[in-house]
């Protein structure tokens, strides 16, 4: 006697879903090879492997926990491997309220990441103080390191900081290599006092 089967018993439905796979950059195909720019291959390398730097002071660290768990999976997106040293990653994260004696911390963990790097404030705090709008507390980290995304809510939920960090991937893709060494990027660095 054979146990009737319940489940996949209707043909796969072969209906595009809209998801996206990784594209190819333009460049020029021929039997056997495929020549494009080295912006674009170094721009889809980076964009695909990018190690967050997590800089998490209160609420908005729990939601970028939640992120990086099953639910979510922050890996999907090729930022998997968070690291804790900034010699090793090219994105901070900042989450959370900011006081002003951390400030310096911020700046000096950012010096301490290597070229290219990119920022992201996450959160109200860290974007412009929140709720909190008191001598003690900076009124948003661009204040002390440029930031190239922010991540509004209080605190944002993780399909907001999934999608900062696609913004981030956009403009790490289509970044020239020439940009970091260009005038007006180092005229940026140097309103910070960076150089």
């Amino acid at each position: 006697m054979s146990r009737p089967v319940r489940f996949n018993i209707k043909a796969k439905d072969t209906k595009d879903w809209g998801i996206n796979t990784v594209q190819m950059p333009d460049g020029h195909m021929g039997e056997g090879f495929f020549a494009t720019s080295l912006d674009k291959v170094v721009g889809l390398a980076r964009k695909n492997s990018i190690w967050p730097l997590p800089f998490a002071t209160s609420c908005c660290g729990i939601e970028f926990m939640a992120t990086m768990g099953s639910h979510y999976d922050l890996g999907r997106f090729g930022s998997e491997r968070v690291g804790f040293s900034p010699r090793q990653c090219d994105l901070l994260m900042v989450m959370g309220t900011i006081a002003k004696k951390m400030g310096p911390v911020v700046k000096q963990v950012y010096l301490q990441m290597a070229e290219p790097r990119w920022v992201i404030a996450v959160g109200a705090c860290a974007s412009s103080g929140g709720i909190f709008d008191t001598y003690s507390v900076l009124q948003g980290i661009d204040q002390v390191v440029p930031v190239d995304v922010y991540v509004p809510g209080c605190p944002p939920r993780p399909e907001a900081i999934i999608d900062g960090i696609l913004r981030i991937q956009d403009l790490v893709h289509n970044e020239s290599l020439r940009r970091r060494s260009g005038d007006q990027y180092k005229g940026l660095l140097e309103s910070y006092g960076i150089q």
